[in-house]
């Protein structure tokens, strides 16, 4: 792809591996009709670049006892550094959180929390979240379905709006 400098080979393998990360390098080489020790070249040049970060196994949260996903914007005052810092740190702890986005705009966090269900939901949000002094605002959208883009690929440059 311009501008990224990948070339067909290396979206190939960025491909296969978002497809099935467990794919062993002698059938990566034979899918791609490549020799192993190319495929084996360029997956290691894809990792030392940092675009490959490593492998991760999916799992059903529901079947975690997790069924109820939700996004939880954040407000916080005043939005300093050492506040921001502080806070981060407390939502990396919490087992509840998935994952979270430090943001600009008029929310500062956004998390992505997965519970058992409401109740748990509304405990999560009133007895951990707003128990923090520099929350000013907190919004909760429950997530009915959550669908992940199986590949992630460069976009093309040059396209059209």
């Amino acid at each position: 792809m311009p501008g990224t400098g990948l070339d067909e080979l290396d979206t190939a393998l960025l491909t296969l591996l978002q497809q099935d990360g467990r794919l062993s390098n002698k059938e990566l080489a034979a899918r791609l009709h490549v020799a192993q020790s190319t495929c084996l070249e360029r997956i290691r040049r894809l990792s030392r670049r940092g675009i490959l970060r490593g492998q991760h196994a999916e799992v059903d949260l529901g079947k975690l006892g997790r069924g109820t996903q939700a996004m939880v914007a954040v407000q916080l005052r005043p939005p300093d550094r050492a506040v921001i810092e502080s806070f981060q740190a407390f939502v990396a702890s919490l087992p509840e959180v998935l994952s979270y986005f430090v943001m600009a705009g008029n929310d500062d966090f956004l998390l992505h929390v997965a519970v058992a269900d409401n109740e748990q939901l509304s405990a999560f949000i009133l007895d951990r979240l707003t128990q923090r002094r520099e929350i000013v605002h907190v919004r909760t959208s429950v997530i009915f379905s959550h669908v992940r883009r199986p590949v992630v690929l460069p976009l093309p440059v040059g396209r059209d709006a």
